[in-house]
């Protein structure tokens, strides 16, 4: 239908009808629509090896996943006077995840904190679809092997073992 055609053309239908489909599509287009979250990391700048590996492996977790990363360094006391503690912190924070994310708003001091974002590369419907990926791989493997399952591959040396009859000479 033109809506400047010479006689005006119009078509005759039923307005509940119209409504409820215009309603379907509005709702399929906003089940299909990527929610943006944002996960938050807090750390401090005197933060132990150990702490720090914890925290960097939740960070990798959320942008595997997706999500954008809000990194928080709280100072507290003298701490404030060395702000340059927490941005070496994110900085580094920042090149062990670069493969996974980048740095989407750089280090800036609020108040008695320090906030950096970082982004994914892959775009979360990206990163659902090769999670969906991966698991529908392991259900068509396990369908394919039964006899070797999950406990196979725990315990590969009993699983592929050689059996223990006695030779025949």
């Amino acid at each position: 239908m033109a809506a400047t055609a010479r006689p005006p053309v119009c078509k005759l239908m039923d307005y509940g009808k119209f409504k409820y489909e215009s309603a379907m599509k509005a709702r399929e287009a906003r089940k299909n629509q990527a929610h943006t979250v944002i996960k938050e990391m807090k750390l401090r700048p005197k933060i132990d090896p150990h702490d720090y590996d914890t925290k960097k492996g939740h960070v990798v977790r959320f942008l595997k996943q997706g999500d954008k990363v809000k990194i928080t360094i709280m100072f507290r006391g003298r701490e404030q006077s060395r702000p340059e503690l927490g941005y070496r912190l994110l900085q580094r924070l920042a090149e062990d995840v670069q493969d996974l994310g980048f740095v989407e708003s750089n280090p800036k001091q609020d108040g008695r904190n320090m906030i950096m974002v970082l982004g994914p590369h892959k775009k979360k419907t990206e990163a659902m679809a090769e999670a969906r990926q991966a698991q529908e791989a392991r259900k068509a493997d396990a369908k394919a092997n039964p006899g070797k399952s999950q406990n196979a591959a725990e315990h590969p040396a009993e699983a592929e073992a050689p059996s223990e009859e006695p030779a025949e000479a």
